[in-house]
């Protein structure tokens, strides 16, 4: 009785699941969205950009940049806590490894990439990554993997992540205006283009701040269960296998929009780039796995769009 329960409750689980996932497909954009760093006031689009990318089936990276305090760190690791495989921590790296790989004899020691292997490297203070750790990034977000050299061989060590990092102006606070800000870059463009999408987050004005400070006054911190974390997890897995098609009708639309903001590149940080189209490619994708759609709607290019623009915003 005890084997033949052990075979049917699987099954019972994996039903009742499933049908839990088609209900919850239908709100969860907006609910996903909300559970990104809940007690950080505002930054929707940035949030939602960050839900999104769990769902991508493809690399998609991400950039935060910012001055200190803005809640940039809060967000990466939540998106760490939901990821159904990640690693979190410093730029600097917290062992020998870094960000990559090292080897004590025969013994390998991973990083923050290859620890995050098929998932989300999440990231905090990229700009104060190693020097040694910069090939590495370059080669687990356009390779898959990275490299480790020793005398007498070449290792190298799967590294297929979606990065999530933040990243703190040169001389501690950003400037007001465009051409100042971009000369506090901490990265050289070899870097900034490798990520398909780049948010620009300013201190809150005076209105939010003023919620801010509200909300630590009444002490109302949100706290998420533990239940509903492996709810999620167990849900972008699922979604992970949908393959989503992307139909031709939508292919004028999306040109059009990427001409346009191709001929207001002078007002952003970055260069409009194909990698930029291919992160918005991939947000569209994810918009529909996350509804559990194996095909693309207009409400899917609809929020890629403007999660897209808002990152570009300075």
């Amino acid at each position: 009785m005890q084997n033949f329960l052990s075979k049917v409750n699987p099954r019972i689980k994996k039903k009742y699941q499933a049908e839990l996932f088609k209900r919850f497909s239908k709100e969860a954009f907006e609910i996903l969205s909300k559970y990104i760093a809940p007690n950080i006031l505002g930054l929707d689009n940035v949030k939602k950009a960050v839900a999104l990318q769990l769902f991508a089936k493809d690399n998609l990276h991400i950039l935060l940049l910012g001055n200190p305090g803005v809640g940039k760190t809060d967000l990466v690791r939540a998106a760490s806590e939901f990821a159904p495989v990640s690693s979190f921590g410093l730029g600097s790296g917290t062992s020998a490894a870094g960000l990559g790989v090292a080897m004590r004899g025969d013994k390998i020691f991973k990083g923050l990439l290859p620890m995050a292997n098929g998932g989300l490297a999440a990231i905090d203070e990229l700009n104060l990554m190693k020097r040694v750790d910069r090939a590495n990034l370059y080669s687990a977000m356009d390779k898959g993997f990275v490299a480790y050299d020793k005398i007498g061989g070449h290792l190298k060590v799967d590294s297929r992540v979606s990065v999530l990092a933040t990243a703190n102006p040169v001389g501690g606070k950003f400037n007001r205006t465009l051409e100042k800000i971009k000369r506090q870059l901490p990265f050289d463009p070899a870097l900034l283009q490798r990520f398909h999408l780049m948010f620009f987050i300013r201190p809150p004005d005076v209105a939010r701040f003023g919620q801010i400070t509200k909300k630590i006054v009444k002490d109302e911190k949100v706290r998420i269960r533990e239940e509903d974390i492996e709810f999620i997890k167990d849900y972008i897995k699922s979604a992970g296998g949908i393959s989503v098609n992307f139909p031709k009708e939508f292919e004028n639309s999306v040109t059009e929009f990427v001409e346009d903001i191709k001929r207001r590149e002078y007002r952003y940080l970055v260069e409009i780039s194909p990698r930029l189209v291919i992160g918005l490619i991939r947000l569209i994708k994810a918009s529909a796995r996350m509804e559990l759609r194996e095909n693309v709607e207009q409400k899917d290019l609809d929020r890629a769009k403007e999660i897209l623009k808002e990152s570009l915003r300075v």
